[in-house]
């Protein structure tokens, strides 16, 4: 159920509940929390999705049975461990950063965790890496928590290499509270949100940062 002050937006969750839950629903084993502290350590930005996201990611990609994920945007891999907890042995998962950094912290933490197999770390920019990653499509699942100013290039690519009833997540869906601002970044997250909401079933999770999730549709004549 939900109330008056729940449905205009207002939030029960407290620090404390957030704990709480965390500790009993999506603990991290070592592997997580070295990946999850990571950027702290390297002097990278502190910006990995919370655990509560993190755990969601997980089911989210059991529920649809992924078995080709492409992540964009890895930052210190606490995602991408979650998303490749969720592949079968004989699963892939792309995931891509700019950052040198980031991409051995990435590569680390999938070893630490037993995944490292089963993935593919691209260095380079998050556009002019897509063809590349193309090449282990089509996708179940496409996770976007990249630079926002793209969102709509990213969103454009998921829609074309998805397979239908393929899953695309996009973090930071409310842009930090800026989505209708007059900007080109919003902008962008705002066409990605158009895209979606043309070429997917779709819903925004009102998480902290907003979680958007849309099931491809079938293509016109499939």
């Amino acid at each position: 159920m939900a109330d008056d002050t729940s449905r205009a937006g207002a939030s029960y969750a407290t620090p404390e509940i957030l704990q709480h839950l965390h500790t009993l629903q999506s603990p991290h084993d070592d592997a997580l929390e070295a990946a999850f502290t990571a950027p702290a350590r390297l002097g990278l930005p502190a910006i990995m999705v919370a655990p509560a996201e993190g755990k969601l990611l997980t089911l989210l990609a059991r529920l649809v049975g992924a078995r080709r994920i492409l992540e964009i945007g890895a930052l210190a891999g606490y995602s991408t461990v979650r998303l490749a907890a969720a592949l079968p042995p004989e699963g892939r998962l792309v995931t891509i950063d700019h950052d040198p950094r980031a991409v051995a912290a990435t590569q680390h933490h999938l070893r630490v965790a037993g995944l490292l197999e089963r993935c593919t770390v691209l260095e380079g920019d998050g556009v002019a890496s897509l063809p590349a990653a193309a090449a282990h499509g089509p996708f179940d699942l496409v996770f976007v928590d990249a630079d926002k100013g793209r969102y709509d290039r990213y969103a454009d690519f998921a829609a074309d290499t998805l397979r239908d009833g393929g899953l695309l997540i996009l973090d930071n869906a409310f842009f930090f509270g800026r989505l209708l601002d007059d900007a080109p970044d919003a902008a962008a997250v705002r066409r990605a949100h158009e895209r979606l909401a043309r070429d997917f079933d779709a819903v925004t999770i009102p998480t902290p940062d907003g979680l958007a999730v849309g099931i491809r549709r079938p293509r016109a004549g499939a």
